[in-house]
């Protein structure tokens, strides 16, 4: 079985990352698996890249901007849905490439930014190869935003698009719905993977996969690498007081209007004015950080900004006493299940697919959606709790059970193999 994973880069966000990790479970489990990307950043040899040239980077870098930039320039509501939403309407041909045309399965994970239009998809599905799509967002289901938010228009059809400058009955989002469309009426055997059953259930609802095969799978992640590690030598190599009681908050962009650091900031304010801490409290965050001002938080704040290394993001999780995930729009976030895996108990609201992982008070804290004031609660209940170390010990035992490389690859074989054991309709 020669599997062909499909993604726009091999590094840089939670996609790409659980694309790597599912790449490497399938080879534990000798599968014969390759990654195809636009842009690839590690040395890894079963990784790669359409970009072989110069001419092949600026091919590239002009698909990104000639998407984006027109929806900068006429379409967009304002400069916080910048990235919330992609038209797809450029991007490169890879049906020819070797790779694809000598797989058995077509396993396609997040491919937008520049690297496959709705065009380009298409002529994947024309290959008549089995293809499963594992979903890492909304964006396959609706006419161009990656995440709805309120709006429920990909039910029936999209179009009057609240992203939008000028929304109207006609405008790119129903557009997006209409290629869309067209593009499944072109596939034979498709199967739909979500890595929660929050997304599956809503892909259900929608018009344009009401009638696929879905199922929820979650990513998988390495546990050995993933770990509790020695906490007060943590403390001292990041800097981090060893008596402070440590909040720990990361994203790919801090700034994401997705991932709600304004309910942050407003819970640690709440939790230094209203509760008594005993301790002091540190805060740390990791991630891209280009507007956020940590001086406006009322704790001393450490903030490592990107963090590429595995063994370094490790340490930090276990140096927290919480990690906190203020998400308003999440899929099956790998921070809050990297954090889980080194033993550091979690709180997040109860939304999206967060409530596949955390067992509220099992395995930390499931607070009330865009609650910051039952957000500071659970801060507080999980550095306070006299059963810390139990819930540590479960939130570990939680990923090990359920999050593993082998389950996770096993399950997607079984996939594989319905795939290419079906004639298959949509």
């Amino acid at each position: 079985m020669k599997v062909a994973l499909i993604n726009t880069s091999d590094a840089g966000g939670g996609a790409a990352e659980a694309c790597m990790r599912l790449l490497k479970a399938l080879q534990q489990q000798h599968v014969n698996a390759k990654l195809v990307v636009q842009h690839k950043t590690r040395a890894n040899d079963n990784v790669y890249t359409i970009e072989r040239s110069s001419v092949d980077k600026a091919l590239s870098n002009f698909n990104f901007f000639y998407e984006r930039l027109p929806f900068i320039a006429f379409q967009e509501r304002d400069k916080l849905v910048r990235f919330a939403f992609s038209t797809a309407n450029a991007g490169t041909d890879i049906s020819n490439q070797a790779i694809i045309r000598d797989a058995d399965i077509l396993h396609i994970h997040w491919t937008n930014s520049g690297f496959l239009s709705i065009k380009d998809l298409k002529k994947l599905f024309l290959l008549n190869k089995p293809i499963v799509w594992t979903l890492h967002d909304m964006w396959a289901f609706t006419g161009g935003c990656h995440y709805a938010g309120s709006c429920n228009h990909f039910i029936n059809q999209c179009g009057n698009c609240y992203f939008l400058r000028n929304p109207s009955s006609n405008d790119i989002s129903h557009q997006g719905w209409l290629r869309k469309q067209d593009m499944y009426s072109a596939v034979k055997n498709l199967s739909i993977v979500t890595c929660s059953n929050w997304l599956g259930q809503v892909a259900k609802k929608s018009s344009l996969l009401d009638e696929a095969n879905i199922q929820a799978i979650p990513n998988p992640i390495d546990t050995d690498l993933f770990s509790p590690k020695d906490k007060i030598a943590a403390h001292n190599k990041w800097g981090v007081g060893t008596n402070a009681k440590v909040i720990l908050f990361g994203a790919a962009n801090i700034n994401d209007r997705r991932k709600g650091i304004t309910y942050l900031v407003e819970a640690l304010h709440i939790l230094k004015k209203e509760y008594d801490m005993g301790n002091p409290v540190e805060i740390v965050i990791f991630g891209k950080n280009k507007h956020f001002d940590t001086s406006t938080l009322p704790f001393p704040v450490h903030q490592l900004n990107i963090i590429t290394s595995a063994a370094d993001l490790a340490e930090i999780y276990s140096l927290a006493d919480v990690y906190v995930s203020p998400s308003i729009e999440d899929n099956l976030p790998n921070t809050i299940m990297e954090a889980m895996a080194c033993g550091t108990p979690c709180v997040a609201f109860n939304t999206g697919g967060i409530p596949d992982m955390i067992v509220h008070q099992e395995h930390g804290y499931l607070a009330e959606f865009k609650s910051a004031a039952d957000l500071a609660n659970g801060l507080y209940s999980i550095l306070n709790a006299p059963n810390w170390q139990a819930l540590s010990v479960a939130a570990r035992e939680k990923v090990l059970a359920d999050f593993n490389n082998d389950k996770v690859a096993n399950q997607y074989i079984d996939v594989y193999k319905n795939a290419l054991s079906r004639k298959g309709d949509k």
